[in-house]
């Protein structure tokens, strides 16, 4: 079992629709669970529907549904870097590197949860996804943490094969939902769908139908190296 886990993705909600019901287990068994969120979203396109957001006030509003989803999964800590959304990409990189592995000596996590670098869609993801890797590399391999980086790209399995780990989070999915429901301005336009049961339904043009009931990802091999077992949730 992992011992901490350190979570670093860009904006918030990012925790809960990527890998929510994987740190929700790893919470219920006992884990500690930080994360480190590198934006409040503030250039997020939902304002909620109807709309109850404005720009204005959509990072406060963000902010608060954050510290509420993780409150629901069970994460203990949250460190905000006050990036600004849509941004990491023009950020020097020496910077953010040293940020992240001062974050890493202090936590000294078991298992690091980030985005797949190249292979995660939003130029944030893959910017913080890159930094993170790079932070970690300054890490003797002794005391480098496994990493389960999260891509989905529409290629990603086509270069990175198939995930090393799946994770069933069936038996934990209202928890995953509830954290979901607590994102409302960036959930309400898929709410119905989940209220309405057509989440679990498995059909291949749904891309809702497996949000509830697995969860993927890649180890990220610095060197090579096996999944060890002991980390699973």
């Amino acid at each position: 079992m992992a011992q901490h886990v350190l979570v670093v993705f860009p904006h918030p909600d990012d925790e809960t629709f990527g890998c929510g019901g994987t740190l929700a287990l790893f919470a219920k068994s006992g884990v500690p669970v930080t994360y480190v969120c590198a934006t409040l979203g503030q250039m997020g396109r939902n304002m909620g529907k109807p709309f109850f957001a404005t720009r204005e006030s959509l990072p406060t509003i963000r902010e608060a549904e954050l510290e509420k989803a993780c409150r629901v999964i069970g994460i203990q800590n949250v460190i905000k870097l006050g990036l600004r959304d849509k941004t990491i990409e023009f950020e020097d990189p020496e910077v953010l590197i040293d940020r992240i592995e001062r974050i890493l000596q202090e936590v000294r996590p078991s298992l690091v949860l980030t985005h797949y670098p190249g292979y995660a869609v939003h130029p944030d993801h893959n910017a913080l996804g890159d930094v993170t890797i790079r932070a970690l590399s300054r890490l003797t391999a002794q005391d480098r943490p496994t990493v389960y980086a999260h891509a989905f790209a529409r290629d990603c399995q086509d270069v990175l094969g198939p995930p090393d780990i799946i994770n069933d989070i069936s038996a934990i999915s209202e928890v995953k939902l509830a954290a979901i429901q607590a994102h409302r301005s960036q959930s309400q336009v898929i709410l119905a769908r989940f209220t309405k049961g057509q989440a679990k339904e498995q059909s291949s043009k749904n891309p809702f139908s497996h949000m509830l009931e697995r969860e993927s990802f890649w180890t990220y091999r610095f060197s090579p190296r096996t999944l060890r077992q002991s980390d699973m949730p």
